[in-house]
């Protein structure tokens, strides 16, 4: 540890977002980056206490510490190479994951003002790709071969652990590029699909075979290629819906319809004025409190809407601290993305009640303020009436209300589900956990 007092002297720093008067015009990132001195300096207030919870916290299980300490003497290839061996894609992460480590670091709990571990992150794995650390590997073949299907965050940290354990991989992928929901449903202002692309790049250069437009309707259809194993990492495909009436007015839809079109029409891929989602000029109401709606509004706010709410059914959750959800649980507090200070209406305790048009498009939505109370048979609270039903403006509504988990049928013993379709939908960095785990798996399997 090369500054033992630097968690007492020098205070978090975070790069921060591009002002808001120039990012709402773009899809570019938001997030900016600190200079070299300033980011070495960050990572010298890991403290190395002696019971790192950062590490234990992250479900990939980040060596924080180490990698911090290297980043702080600015070894920045040696911070990558201990970054490399617990995650394979911290350029993902590290723009987009809400920093598990962070919640649990000891200076969070003690002062609030966690190491910047995400940023760090971001900063070592870009490093690494300017400074040619990130070099193509050519692992020495075993003669079998894996399918993966789907090319979310877990196929591919699946595919990836595999293939450098000689296996010869094939990735299905049902769209026409990889990457699942890190391309079609996070907005490119909060990751730029170069990097992707560029992940991807490296990927095929190492071995991996990449089939788009490829959809796998069942697993015999693979087995009959003769794949030795198979791994199902087809996401959450369904959407939760809102079955009330007006439902079936234009201007109604699911979140991932407006962001998995924006995300193509940035691709170059053109719509017909029919197809085309957009929140150009009108008032946009967005259901449901997650990151998917933040999503939405940042989405909404760079077509040019002309306002922007959004309303969840639970109630508003306290700000800073909540008694509520202590360590280790995930403190449920007041989130406020890059996307809400951009301007946006929030109501908490809002139930939907309809959907109203006018010739067949949406002109308004009816919903009403509920309450919560305890249920005496113990689970979930009771919903009660509270107030009378109003009326919000909106041309266009989106339901982000997160995802159905699915089911699966019983399986041959050579496939293997893992990330949002084994869980449910979860975080990036837990579906690459799962990617990795459900690796081994298939090596123990396919090894006996």
């Amino acid at each position: 540890m090369g500054n033992p007092k630097a968690f007492l002297i020098v205070p978090r720093k975070e790069a921060g977002y591009r002002p808001i008067h120039d990012r709402i015009h773009d899809f570019g990132e938001v997030e900016q980056t600190l200079n070299t001195r300033d980011r070495q300096e960050q990572a010298s207030r890991c403290m190395d206490c002696g019971v790192p919870f950062c590490h234990w916290a992250c479900p990939l299980g980040n060596k924080d510490p180490e990698w911090n300490d290297a980043l702080y003497r600015g070894e920045w290839e040696t911070a990558y190479k201990l970054l490399k061996k617990t995650n394979p894609f911290p350029e993902f992460t590290g723009r987009i994951c809400p920093a598990l480590c962070e919640k649990a670091c000891v200076l969070y709990h003690t002062m609030g003002e966690a190491v910047t571990n995400r940023e760090n992150e971001a900063a070592i794995a870009e490093r690494a790709f300017m400074e040619g650390y990130v070099t193509i590997e050519q692992p020495q073949r075993n003669g079998l071969r894996v399918a993966v299907v789907g090319s979310g965050p877990a196929g591919l940290a699946a595919a990836n652990a595999l293939n450098y354990m000689g296996y010869e991989v094939t990735v299905f992928e049902k769209n026409e590029a990889a990457g699942g929901l890190l391309r079609y449903g996070i907005p490119n202002f909060k990751l730029n699909k170069k990097i992707i692309d560029r992940r991807i790049s490296v990927m095929e250069q190492e071995g991996i075979t990449f089939r788009y437009g490829e959809a796998v309707t069942s697993v015999a259809m693979l087995s009959q290629q003769q794949f030795s194993a198979i791994i199902l990492a087809t996401g959450t495909p369904v959407a939760r819906d809102l079955k009330v009436p007006g439902r079936e007015l234009k201007g109604v839809h699911l979140a991932l319809e407006l962001l998995s079109q924006q995300n193509r029409v940035l691709a170059g891929m053109e719509f017909c004025k029919e197809e085309r989602i957009t929140a150009k000029g009108k008032d946009v109401l967005v259901i449901g409190g997650g990151d998917t709606g933040s999503d939405c509004i940042g989405t909404a706010h760079r077509q040019g809407c002309k306002s922007v709410t959004q309303i969840e059914i639970m109630p508003k959750p306290p700000v800073g601290h909540n008694p509520a959800t202590p360590w280790p649980n995930w403190s449920i507090i007041l989130k406020t993305t890059s996307s809400h200070e951009e301007g946006c209406t929030r109501r908490w305790n809002i139930n939907t009640l309809e959907f109203l048009g006018e010739n067949g498009k949406l002109t308004g939505v009816k919903v009403q303020e509920i309450d919560w109370k305890p249920n005496p048979e113990g689970g979930r609270p009771i919903m009660v009436e509270k107030g009378e039903p109003f009326i919000i403006k909106a041309e266009l509504c989106l339901l982000a209300m997160g995802f159905l988990k699915p089911e699966h049928p019983q399986y041959p013993d050579n496939v293997f589900v893992c990330g949002d379709a084994a869980s449910g939908a979860s975080l990036v960095v837990r579906a690459i956990a799962s990617g990795l785990q459900t690796a081994k798996r298939v090596n123990e399997y396919l090894s006996k």
